[in-house]
Parts: C-alpha cells; structure tokens; sequence
C-alpha cells in the first residue's frame, strides 16, 4: 500500500503563485518622500546633506505613514554632543488614544560620532544652521535628511528666481523651436 504524502515539493524555478493581498502604500514603501520642506531651498543655501535617524514613538511613526508631518519651521540642534529636532510638526494618529504623543515636541536625531563632530564644527561658523529638507522611510524607519544650510539674504532669493526664471524661458525656446523645426 502506498503512502500519501501531504508535502508538495515545488521546483525552486517555478513562479511565485501569490500576490500580495494589497499594494504596499508608496511613502511607508519608500517610493514617496513622506513630508518635504519646500521652503528651505527658498530661504536657504543648502551646503551639504546628511542622513539622520530619528528617535520617535509608535504613534508618530503612525502618522507620518498617513502623511501628517511637517517640516516647514524645524530646524537641527547639535546640544551636549547629542542632535536635535525642534519643532518639527506631527500630527495626532487619527487611531490614538489618550497615550497620543505631543505633535510638536523636540525629537532626537540618531548619528555617527564623526558625523556629529563634523556637523558641530561646521554650524558653529556664523549664518550657519542645521534644517530638515525631506522626511522618508528606508528599510521601515523614518529617516531624516538634514542640510548644513546658510541664510539668503532677499536679493539673493531674487535672483535664484531670476535664474529660474531664465532657464524656464529657455527651455521653452529650445522646445518651440523643436517643435517648428519637426514640421
């Protein structure tokens, strides 16, 4: 008498037979920065970028997966060799309850040793400061990206729109003139 076996062997080269049950939502995946400061390349010179972890309570990860963080008045700290966020806004998780975390309290940054001696010598130069550009998730954490940033003065912000404003014109030209020239 055979016996029946209730293990099936599957080819290692057959396909994957299951989907997932429903796609993965773009910003807790990584494909979709979860909040950006648009303001800050307005207001400043971005000088250089580092990438920081961030210390943050389940609820506030929570809520910026649904996309309510915001960078727009945060700005970095670097106290008792330790970095810092301040004011960066979180909203309440729509699903929390009396346990919700504080939406604008000071967060701390997680970084190298080295890149924190760096980063202090650096905002230590007058004019010189730390500001939040983009908030993401890699690998399931929230990352920040930071930018050693220096102040605009106001002519300076018109002219980076003047330049702006003047390449816009160009491309615009050099498509025009494309387009005329196809026919």
């Amino acid at each position: 008498m055979a016996r029946h076996s209730s293990h099936v062997v599957v080819p290692k080269d057959a396909p994957a037979a299951r989907k997932p049950l429903r796609p993965r939502d773009p910003v807790a995946s990584g494909e979709r920065d979860a909040a950006h400061n648009r303001a800050a390349s307005h207001n400043y010179f971005l000088l250089e970028k580092f990438e920081a972890g961030m210390a943050l309570r389940g609820t506030e990860v929570k809520s910026i997966r649904e996309g309510k963080a915001n960078l727009r008045d945060s700005y970095g700290l670097i106290k008792d060799g330790e970095a810092f966020l301040l004011n960066m806004h979180i909203g309440p998780y729509s699903h929390g309850n009396f346990a919700n975390h504080d939406e604008t309290r000071t967060r701390k940054l997680l970084l190298h040793r080295d890149e924190l001696r760096k980063l202090l010598q650096k905002t230590q130069v007058k004019g010189h400061t730390l500001i939040p550009t983009r908030l993401y998730f890699r690998n399931g954490r929230v990352k920040c990206e930071l930018a050693l940033a220096k102040g605009k003065q106001d002519w300076d912000k018109r002219e980076t729109e003047r330049r702006r404003e003047a390449d816009r014109e160009a491309r615009a030209a050099i498509k025009a003139n494309k387009h005329r020239m196809g026919r």
